[in-house]
């Protein structure tokens, strides 16, 4: 049997345990912050995840889909405010189609549980991992709370140890290993809608946007009736955190940009004050795996929230190692494999979120852009093997991302096109559709 060593026990580390252990591994997991069972986790805290087909489809794999899905919110779309606070609402795609907001601490709180119920998992808490031998597979942690070092010898390790990951930083000092991080410009701050009246003060099946062009606030529905609000905003000029000072400066910026929500956020200034600016980073970097370790999850590929794909790509992530383990008899094989696979969609993933972050901020008030997404989603509602939207592909289907990147370009061009023409009336007609589509 072999020992696997994982660095990082958040979503994709507590996972891929569960997967490995399932197949017969030892595996050990070491965690840096406390263990989530055992400390209260305020609830409308962290950016909500949107847990969609990827995800589900990696949780379904270790019988954990509906239990998680029992506490979900579904969304069927978004809801756009405008400066007046009128109203627009747009759906994400076909009928019965629709995303889940989901707390990152239950999810993860549940993984947890499940790992525990493996006699294979071990799982150990408040250890920050220091030092990585990747030829001898070997780490060194302290824990935190105590102090005390260990010096951790296995078969393997499995970096899931996030953005900041102390094993990428060992395989960066290493021959032949590309990396690049880039931030987007705009910090967050997270903010809270509590209930009206005990109960959803806004719409709670929808993903709410105040689109403001360089600058946007998002919000979640949790299970509490209260939402995750996220103001995503540059940190420095003119409409920046760096701008907004004063207690009177925080009421004049919302009260002029999101007048409609200013009522529904009680503890708006304490929390505007008090919270901290969280930063947006992309990482990419290649090979995922050098000598005797391997990355997964955000370690290798850390992405931008505009899309809601990160913890569903790194979940995909698990899958697809599992099912390469499965494959080969080998595991440097299975892991060569791994990388090659995911590589390409994990490029792929990050591009769309950057690129889905001008069309959050600003398109989704565009009028001309509200027409196109009538269009595309009446072309899914009546065709729906002639045509897919690329926001269908990446949410509502396993197409591979870079598949589904390649094939919604080309598919948004011809719906531009099909609009500039003016031949909207045609979309009625499938002989027409699979002509303009072909």
């Amino acid at each position: 049997m072999k020992s696997i060593t994982i660095v990082g026990g958040g979503l994709a580390g507590s996972l891929v345990a569960i997967y490995l252990a399932k197949r017969g591994y030892e595996v050990n997991i070491y965690e840096r912050r406390p263990d989530m069972r055992n400390v209260d986790i305020p609830a409308g805290k962290s950016i909500n995840l949107a847990l969609s087909t990827r995800g589900l489809r990696a949780l379904e794999k270790v019988g954990l889909d509906k239990a998680i899905l029992e506490k979900a919110i579904p969304m069927n779309g978004r809801m756009m405010h405008s400066e007046q606070g009128d109203l627009a609402y747009q759906p994400y795609g076909k009928e019965g189609q629709h995303i889940n907001s989901v707390s990152r601490a239950h999810l993860n709180v549940q993984l947890l549980k499940l790992a525990d119920e493996n006699k294979d998992v071990h799982q150990y808490f408040n250890m920050k991992c220091m030092k990585v031998d990747l030829k001898k597979s070997v780490c060194w942690f302290k824990n935190e709370e105590t102090g005390e070092r260990a010096e951790v010898k296995s078969d393997y390790i499995i970096g899931s140890d996030g953005a900041f990951s102390a094993v990428r930083q060992k395989m960066m000092r290493t021959p032949m290993f590309n990396y690049s991080q880039s931030y987007t410009n705009a910090g967050y701050k997270e903010l809270c809608i509590e209930p009206v009246n005990g109960e959803f003060a806004i719409d709670p099946n929808a993903l709410h946007i105040w689109p403001r062009g360089k600058f946007m606030m998002i919000a979640l529905p949790n299970p509490d009736k209260t939402f995750t609000c996220t103001l995503f905003m540059p940190p420095e000029g003119e409409n920046s955190f760096a701008n907004i000072k004063t207690d009177d400066d925080i009421s004049k910026f919302f009260n002029k940009n999101f007048k409609d929500a200013v009522p529904l956020i009680p503890d708006l200034i304490e929390d505007f004050k008090n919270n901290p600016m969280g930063s947006l980073v992309t990482v990419r970097c290649y090979p995922w795996n050098k000598d005797k370790a391997t990355l997964i999850g955000d370690a290798c590929h850390a992405v931008v929230p505009f899309y809601g794909q990160g913890m569903n790509c790194a979940f995909e992530d698990c899958v697809v190692l599992a099912e390469c383990l499965d494959k080969y008899d080998d595991w440097d094989k299975a892991m060569k494999a791994y990388q090659i696979s995911r590589k390409p969609n994990a490029d792929a993933i990050a591009d769309l979120a950057i690129q889905n972050f001008a069309e959050m901020s600003d398109f989704v008030g565009d009028e001309d852009f509200l027409h196109y997404k009538e269009v595309e989603h009446e072309l899914c509602e009546l065709h729906p093997d002639l045509f897919k939207s690329q926001y269908e592909m990446v949410t509502f289907t396993n197409i591979p991302y870079s598949e589904a990147q390649t094939k919604g370009a080309r598919n948004t061009k011809l719906v531009k096109e099909l609009i500039s023409q003016g031949l909207e009336d045609k979309i009625k007609d499938a002989s027409f559709v699979k002509e303009w589509f072909r």
